[in-house]
């Protein structure tokens, strides 16, 4: 897919760079859940987060740039990410916080990402409401990770995300409820929950083909 199918299938869904304001979450970490059950019923307020869904121009076809996070963090140790993190004070809006997490994790200067445009917020049994930045890059990335947050940083073709035959579903018992969610393994790495979940809008939202 190039960069003029993207630009234009995220226009279509009205999520386009130039489209003002937010569209309500589309996606949540318990939307597989059988009786349909919304988000975070229970009224916890929402930490505002952004991840940058980097498609890099590589020769083949796109890929998206992902991270493994170190093992010793708190929260979602040794998991796939995509680069990003929570709002901060000084950030003029979430396209900031996308931009700069990218910088501190993986030095990914923003001068060389061109934002097309963003997925839905998606929700997070963390309590993230999650802003997914859809930017395109332009190879060589000249990457420097943080070591204490990125273990390692890699791609994944963007084919194999939009092939539905690679969405995987699993299953967990967990709160109290028995949750389903999405895995999409790639090359000895497990890319699941959250991560898997935006994956998952990426390809909707790009084909038309809810799956």
């Amino acid at each position: 897919m190039r960069r003029e199918e993207v630009a234009a299938r995220l226009d279509a869904a009205g999520l386009g760079s130039g489209r003002d304001g937010l569209a309500p979450p589309r996606r949540s970490d318990f939307d597989l859940l059988p009786d349909g059950r919304p988000a975070f019923a229970n009224g916890r307020e929402l930490k505002q987060a952004g991840v940058l869904v980097a498609l890099v121009a590589r020769a083949g076809g796109p890929t998206i740039l992902l991270t493994q996070r170190t093992h010793h963090l708190k929260q979602h140790a040794g998991q796939i990410a995509f680069p990003g993190g929570g709002r901060e004070p000084g950030d003029a809006d979430i396209l900031e916080t996308a931009l700069r997490e990218t910088e501190e994790e993986v030095g990914l200067d923003r001068r060389h990402v061109e934002v097309l445009g963003r997925l839905e917020v998606y929700e997070t049994t963390s309590a993230y409401a999650v802003t997914p930045v859809i930017g395109w890059v332009k190879p060589p990335l000249d990457l420097t990770v943080d070591p204490f947050e990125v273990e390692e940083a890699f791609e994944v073709p963007l084919a194999f995300v939009l092939d539905p035959a690679n969405h995987k579903r699993e299953t967990m018992f967990r709160d109290g409820l028995q949750r389903y969610y999405y895995v999409l393994p790639w090359q000895g790495y497990r890319i699941w929950g959250a991560t898997a979940g935006m994956l998952v809008n990426l390809h909707d939202t790009l084909t038309g083909r809810p799956c």
